[in-house]
């Protein structure tokens, strides 16, 4: 799928979506993807119609975690359609459902992942939508760039892990947004803490969190902090993150 769209094209498809939020990292590895999930799941609950725009072409993981996994989309009449997850229906785009096999690679330069990234956006068919979530890959290169250029975002989920060293990357993707004149909603500090299930104590695994230390710099929510929680983990592996009963966005507000 690669195949020129104009801007009007884009913003005919962004026009009939309400909300349009980026879910973003400073590194990998922080569960960017599973907030992602998580968000969508709390938004779908309360009613809305939800979207997510997969950008994370060179490590997709949202077809993994909802069990699209091997789904193939089809055209429509106003472009490629979405799939939907199983139990709420939130419309799913990723590149995991045009290559052949899970297990190959995309192997792309810059240019080519921002013009396939404008495809989605000017070629699927995303229809009326409350909100359209795009899961951003970690760092600030071509694909945040482009959404940040592209979309009329309404703002941006900054995702970080409680280690000195992510919070510290996690600045650059702060100041991006800031370059870029886009407002972040929130930090979220993901694998904040483990909560023992027999006797109630919590372990701060990865040190104590520096969340409150950012968002107080930057005058930032903290919307969440997520435990360490092997149920998640486990549910996300079987494609069933919409099974998971907890709800950490309660305090999300756009």
């Amino acid at each position: 799928m690669h195949q020129q769209v104009s801007e009007e094209d884009i913003k005919s498809k962004m026009d009939k979506i309400k909300h349009k939020i980026a879910v973003m990292s400073g590194k990998g590895g922080v569960g960017k993807s599973t907030v992602t999930a998580l968000l969508a799941v709390h938004l779908a609950k309360k009613g809305k119609l939800v979207g997510i725009l997969d950008a994370d072409f060179l490590g997709p993981s949202i077809p993994k975690i909802f069990g699209l996994e091997g789904k193939k989309p089809v055209s429509g009449i106003d472009g490629i359609e979405p799939i939907l997850s199983a139990k709420y229906g939130i419309r799913i785009m990723s590149i995991q459902f045009l290559i052949p096999h899970k297990e190959v690679p995309v192997i792309w330069r810059g240019p080519m992942i921002a013009g396939v990234l404008k495809d989605f956006l000017g070629n699927v068919s995303w229809g009326n939508l409350d909100y359209l979530i795009f899961d951003l890959p970690p760092g600030t290169g071509d694909a945040p760039l482009t959404v940040m250029q592209t979309v009329p975002l309404d703002g941006i989920v900054m995702v970080a892990s409680p280690q000195e060293l992510t919070a510290s990357i996690v600045e650059k993707a702060i100041n991006m947004a800031y370059t870029m004149n886009t407002k972040i909603i929130g930090l979220v500090e993901n694998m904040s803490y483990y909560k023992c299930p027999d006797c109630g104590r919590i372990d701060k695994l990865f040190g104590e969190g520096k969340s409150e230390h950012l968002a107080k710099k930057y005058n930032l929510n903290l919307v969440a902090k997520i435990p360490i929680d092997p149920q998640l983990a486990r549910l996300c592996d079987r494609g069933l993150v919409e099974e998971y009963e907890v709800d950490h966005f309660s305090e999300f507000e756009l």
